[in-house]
């Protein structure tokens, strides 16, 4: 079995000062062991997105139900629902890969998005290049909003899902603007250090989480006027969802190892309990599905670098 980089005899002696980095770690493994022994337990599916009934389906990336229902005061039904995926791309695929939704248009921010197959939906629209904030490593809400405004022109009769990236990681709030993202310097072979995103500071105890709990509240509180922006501007049954929620280091199981961020095809409440807001509206839109229209690919190294500055790599 090949021994990961990280257990080296520097960060082996680095440990042997810093005790808690071994409490990181075990809790690291423990992670990963619950992930392997859910795989084969019988977990209830997720909520089948397409399947229900919405004209709009505003995504909040990275959502937890529970400061969803503390902090959105939109008028309307909210639920909760189980997602199919602890992160994103097991979201989509879970939801949409294979299968063809040409009555959809899909206005997104995700840099997973491109992942789908071609003909998934009518037409995609990805801002994660014309739209990109190079100074907060992510697109910003009221850019999301405005294009999508723009797209339900273009296309009226379609279903049309908007995918927010906040409040996931990059934080843009005033807290997140002074909170240290990065700063983990684990040396590792071919590296001086990683670029290591919040919730790898929060697990090796180099962030303190109320602040990153702050902040990560303040990414919703950021997103939720754009969102009320789209479904005030575009008319029809709205739905607020997210792809997943997060953990700041709640126990998950068999194992109780501490969890952080959303790892993938790990079953743990405050990952897959996200909200389901129904918003209902007098005026339905005439839906109709039509043959795919061609969607500008987005470079492949765009989509790489994206990833790793929303902290998926």
């Amino acid at each position: 079995m090949k021994i990961p980089d990280r257990y080296s005899l520097e960060n082996l002696l680095t440990a042997l000062k810093r005790p808690s980095l071994v409490l990181s770690e075990a809790n690291a493994l423990g992670t990963k062991l619950n992930i392997n022994l859910q795989d084969k337990l019988n977990y209830p599916s997720g909520t089948d997105i397409p399947g229900r009934d919405w004209d709009n389906l505003i995504i909040l990336d990275g959502c937890r139900y529970d400061m969803y229902a503390e902090h959105c005061n939109i008028e309307g039904e909210l639920e909760k629902c189980r997602s199919s995926g602890s992160e994103s791309w097991e979201f989509l695929q879970n939801n949409f890969q294979g299968e063809q939704h040409h009555d959809t248009v899909y206005v997104t921010a995700n840099p997973h998005a491109p992942k789908l197959d071609s003909d998934t939906f009518h037409a995609v629209e990805n801002l994660l290049d014309e739209y990109w904030d190079a100074e907060h490593q992510t697109v910003r809400p009221e850019d999301v909003a405005d294009a999508a405004i723009e797209i339900y022109q273009e296309y009226p009769d379609k279903r049309l899902i908007v995918h927010f990236m906040q409040p996931h990681f990059p934080f843009i709030g005033d807290t997140g603007d002074d909170l240290e993202h990065k700063g983990i310097d684990l040396h590792r072979e071919g590296r001086e250090s990683t670029d290591a995103q919040v919730w790898m500071n929060l697990k090796y105890n180099r962030a303190d989480k109320e602040l990153v709990w702050k902040a990560y509240r303040e990414n919703l509180e950021v997103v939720l006027p754009h969102a009320e922006r789209v479904m005030e501007s575009i008319p029809g049954k709205t739905v607020i969802t997210s792809d997943h929620g997060n953990l700041l280091g709640e126990r998950t199981g068999p194992i109780p190892a501490r969890g952080y961020g959303h790892p993938r095809g790990l079953h743990a409440e405050e990952l897959r309990e996200v909200p389901w807001h129904v918003i209902e509206s007098s005026e339905r839109r005439s839906i109709t599905a039509d043959p795919p229209v061609n969607s500008e690919d987005l470079d492949s190294e765009i989509v790489e670098q994206r990833l790793d500055n929303l902290g998926y790599k």
